[in-house]
């Protein structure tokens, strides 16, 4: 397998979900700014939408859509517990966290990024992430993760994006129980792992 990644996006997410489930993959660096491989290729042609992440399997189908892409590795490792089984109602549960992370919290993050967004929409922008984030630190309140007692991919997902904070001036140290879960995240050998693997850590 491949993994087109960008540092620090959201492909970090399928990036941590790989060392945790201990799969053999091949990571392929994909400028966000240029979108070009290191080799030139442009990387239009890998995904057309131009963003990561992309996973290409060893047959050459390519998978987008970092919820996809961290569902199917989970269950290429069954037994890492990184998913709930199909057909489950916590197979659902961990649907639900991954729609609302992506939807609520990482698309909300979207406009703080932009340059080209209005000065006065960022607060507004910037208030109802919050708003979400909050929501979060009340749901994590007595949980080591999302899902409970055990780490799984929204985890991962949640992780990735809550760090983008620290980029768009977004205060969220208030919130204890999101700061707590953060620092556990933070401490698995996977992520540090994949972290590093991006230069993200030393």
């Amino acid at each position: 397998m491949k993994l087109y990644y960008s540092p620090g996006a959201c492909s970090l997410s399928p990036h941590i979900v790989l060392h945790e489930a201990g799969l053999a993959y091949t990571p392929v660096l994909a400028s966000t700014k240029s979108h070009k491989l290191q080799d030139g290729t442009d990387f239009y042609t890998i995904n057309p939408l131009g963003y990561v992440p992309v996973l290409e399997l060893d047959d050459g189908t390519r998978l987008l859509e970092g919820p996809a892409i961290v569902q199917y590795l989970a269950d290429q490792a069954p037994q890492k517990n990184l998913a709930p089984a199909h057909g489950t109602l916590a197979r659902y549960r961990l649907q639900q966290w991954l729609n609302f992370i992506s939807t609520e919290i990482h698309k909300g993050f979207s406009p703080l990024f932009k340059p080209n967004t209005p000065d006065d929409y960022k607060p507004i922008a910037r208030e109802q992430l919050m708003k979400r984030l909050e929501w979060v630190d009340g749901e994590l309140a007595g949980r080591d993760y999302l899902m409970g007692e055990h780490f799984s991919v929204a985890d991962a997902y949640l992780f990735t994006v809550s760090n983008w904070a620290q980029h768009v001036n977004l205060d969220v140290s208030g919130l204890k129980n999101l700061a707590a879960y953060r620092e556990r995240i933070a401490a698995r050998p996977a992520v540090q792992a994949a972290m590093k693997a991006e230069g993200l850590l030393k």
